[in-house]
């Protein structure tokens, strides 16, 4: 069982590799996408940059490998890819679970990098659309993971102070993220 802070008056849960087992799924679309260009994408690079917009990951990785395309347009590609594998996402149970027990108790939150479109397709894929009080996607916000904006934001929607709200993150830029904000953090990777 996870062991974390009982003063949280708010919870908050990344979405992609917290909530739902979307990685796995990311990773194909990534793949998929770089593979029609001929190159591979790095899996390594792929965990490193998890928590930044799909786009903004694509522009930084043509960058470091020198090639000629467009990250930008590289990154709707993969979106793409992605929602058409979204049936393939799961809930990653033990997290799922602590959501389900709060549901009611306390607000709770999605603060996830993530495009608002894919956010909620994978909450329906999961199980949990329509589960949570607040949702914010890379769309609603100008700065992302690791800047603390999006939970941040997610904590004013809700109406409680960063101090006292639990983000449950499993990416180092989400983890810093939640503890520039001022708020208590759960690494869910020590847990699945």
């Amino acid at each position: 069982m996870i062991k974390f802070p009982c003063n949280y008056k708010a919870l908050i849960f990344d979405l992609d590799g917290t909530l739902a087992d979307t990685m796995p799924v990311h990773y194909k679309a990534c793949q998929i996408v770089c593979n029609k260009y001929g190159f591979d994408f790095p899996e390594d690079f792929f965990y490193a940059e998890a928590g930044k917009p799909t786009s903004a990951v694509f522009e930084l990785l043509m960058k470091k490998l020198g090639k000629d395309l467009d990250g930008s347009l590289l990154g709707i590609e993969k979106e793409a890819v992605f929602l058409s594998l979204i049936y393939e996402v799961k809930p990653l149970d033990l997290i799922a679970e602590i959501a389900v027990f709060n549901k009611g108790k306390v607000p709770i939150a999605i603060g996830s990098g993530g495009q608002r479109r894919s956010v909620d397709l994978t909450l329906e894929a999961i199980g949990m659309a329509n589960y949570f009080d607040v949702i914010v996607s890379c769309d609603d916000v100008k700065k992302f993971k690791p800047n603390p904006e999006t939970f941040i934001k997610a904590a004013t929607q809700m109406n409680v102070a960063p101090k006292d709200c639990l983000v449950f993150e499993d990416g180092d830029l989400g983890i810093d993220a939640a503890r520039s904000g001022g708020m208590m953090v759960v690494d869910v990777r020590q847990f699945l």
